[in-house]
């Protein structure tokens, strides 16, 4: 079974001496329980996996009982250390509250009990780690899969990713695209909506946020103001309430509104979004278009091509430490820019025969520090690329 990297990364802190709560945290269908149950199964310590799906209605009596229920075993077996893996812990009512304290009672009685916790609401994750466990735990965002990871585990093309995103549970079906399309809508994104991103309580307007994520889904790559948007939404809705649904999205990795690049931060804030999916398989299974009608017309490919690279660019950006943003002045527009501490990195993508646009040196003109790099064309090519660490822009420019 094909390994992601995260599996080592785990291993390696279980193995370690109890100091952190693990927690595993995000999107759903990317893997996260099966990296814990390929970790577990090459161990003989002796461990509980639970889910709280099987909680009646989200007690935190049942968190308490199951940690109870690891306790004794240990003790029964007679064990020197134990795992206790939660998964979607976030379902849980007070969940961070109860894992803080009988965590604490294990750090007070020297119990070696190791505790991961998994989760797919990465926002309802935030809030609770924020919340009470600070100090306590140590976070694995584990993101969509990479072109790398689809290749090796299923012999994909760089075509074929671009186009089908990096769902690995739908990799079997793109054969029959309206099964995999209806894969994708009712087992990940719907899932996605109302188990996790409308469990938050910043959410009064569901029908509202289920319009806007696909509508934006829809727009990925390209700008729309949010006055724009509520002609086209059913449900009425202010723009400071649209940009709010809009961060969850995002927290959520699911959908962003990347914002203009301005060295005035008010500027930023005001700028219209470009919206951008985090995996391309959102933009597919809300169009029409099948993968042979978007493959053979270059304006509908270069658009797909755009949005895969952009999807790489915001997967890693916070693992990598960089901020993404796009830039436009009248006609003049860059794609992406990159920001890491001092560094400006402006990313223009190419496909086919575009001509490289003049709004990359524009824009060197009036950031003076900014480098630009070139994505397909005569440039990096954008199945290297995806392929590569985001780092590597860093290093090259």
């Amino acid at each position: 079974m094909f390994r992601r990297k995260y599996f080592d990364i785990l291993k390696s802190r279980l193995a370690e001496p109890r100091r952190f709560i693990q927690v595993i945290a995000g999107p759903r269908q990317i893997g996260k329980s099966t990296v814990v149950k390929q970790v577990v199964t090459e161990t003989d310590i002796p461990y509980l996996f639970v889910t709280t799906e099987d909680a009646p209605q989200q007690s935190p009596s049942w968190l308490r009982s199951v940690w109870q229920q690891a306790r004794q075993t240990m003790s029964f077996q007679q064990a020197s250390e134990f795992w206790l893996i939660v998964d979607e812990v976030h379902k849980i009512d007070n969940w961070s509250e109860v894992v803080k304290g009988e965590w604490d009672k294990d750090t007070m009685t020297d119990l070696n009990l190791k505790v991961v916790l998994l989760g797919s609401s990465r926002l309802l994750l935030k809030d609770g780690l924020q919340e009470s466990l600070a100090g306590r735990f140590e976070i694995i965002e584990m993101p969509h899969w990479s072109l790398s990871e689809m290749q090796e585990a299923f012999g994909w093309t760089t075509e074929q990713y671009i186009y089908f995103g990096g769902y690995p549970g739908g990799a079997s079906l793109i054969t029959d695209e309206r099964r995999w399309r209806r894969y994708i809508k009712s087992s990940i994104l719907e899932p996605a909506i109302t188990k996790d991103v409308l469990l938050t309580k910043r959410i009064y307007k569901p029908a509202l946020m289920q319009q806007l994520f696909e509508l934006g889904c829809s727009y990925s790559g390209q700008l729309l103001s949010f006055n724009k948007i509520q002609g086209q939404l059913q449900d009425a809705g202010n723009t400071d309430t649209l940009a709010t649904y809009l961060r969850v999205l995002n927290e959520s990795c699911l959908l962003a509104g990347l914002q203009q690049y301005a060295e005035d931060d008010a500027r930023k804030y005001k700028s219209i979004p470009k919206y951008q999916v985090y995996n391309s398989a959102l933009l597919s299974a809300n169009t029409d278009s099948s993968y042979q009608a978007v493959y053979t017309n270059p304006q509908l490919w270069g658009r797909w091509v755009e949005t895969a690279v952009g999807a790489h660019l915001v997967n890693y950006a916070k693992d990598e430490e960089y901020k993404v943003y796009y830039w436009r002045q009248k006609n003049d527009e860059v794609d992406f820019i990159l920001k890491r501490q001092n560094r400006l990195l402006a990313l223009e993508v190419k496909s086919g025969n575009r001509m490289l646009n003049n709004g990359v040196f524009k824009f060197v003109e009036q950031f003076p520090n900014a480098q630009y790099v070139v994505i397909g064309g005569n440039g990096i090519s954008i199945e290297q690329f995806l392929l590569s660490d985001v780092s590597r822009l860093f290093e090259i420019a």
